[in-house]
């Protein structure tokens, strides 16, 4: 039972930890776009949240101890927000930043499944 808190409260720390890298990190501040009832922004977030949360379950699954668990959840979520501007690279069409700000769902979409599909790619890689 202790090893089961232990992972839980360390998975929802690096969680929380990744999301705050996202927020800080990135142009797009979701939060305050959200609060403004900005949809797109919301979508995003989403996406960001599930991508992480992706990266964490089979960090935890393939773990063989905590530090394990902190040491590849930490290299998941890295991954995660270089994979987002790499995102951002390779959308020259629209510009991701604007599109979110302006409430652009549809790009906020993409965005989100990307997110998750990153997500299931990086999770694949923590197999071993």
């Amino acid at each position: 039972m202790l090893n089961y808190f232990a992972y839980f409260g360390v998975a929802v720390v690096l969680l929380g930890a990744g999301i705050v890298l996202f927020e800080i990190t990135t142009k797009v501040k979701e939060f305050e776009l959200i609060s403004k009832g900005n949809k797109a922004a919301s979508l995003v977030l989403t996406g960001k949240i599930l991508g992480l949360s992706v990266v964490l379950y089979s960090s935890i699954s393939n773990s063989v101890s905590i530090y394990d668990l902190i040491i590849w959840g930490s290299i998941a979520i890295i991954t995660q927000i270089l994979a987002y501007y790499l995102a951002e690279l390779l959308s020259p069409k629209f510009n991701v930043h604007d599109a979110i700000n302006n409430d652009n769902q549809a790009a906020a979409l993409l965005l989100l499944a990307l997110s998750v599909a990153i997500g299931l790619i990086v999770a694949g890689c923590l197999t071993y």
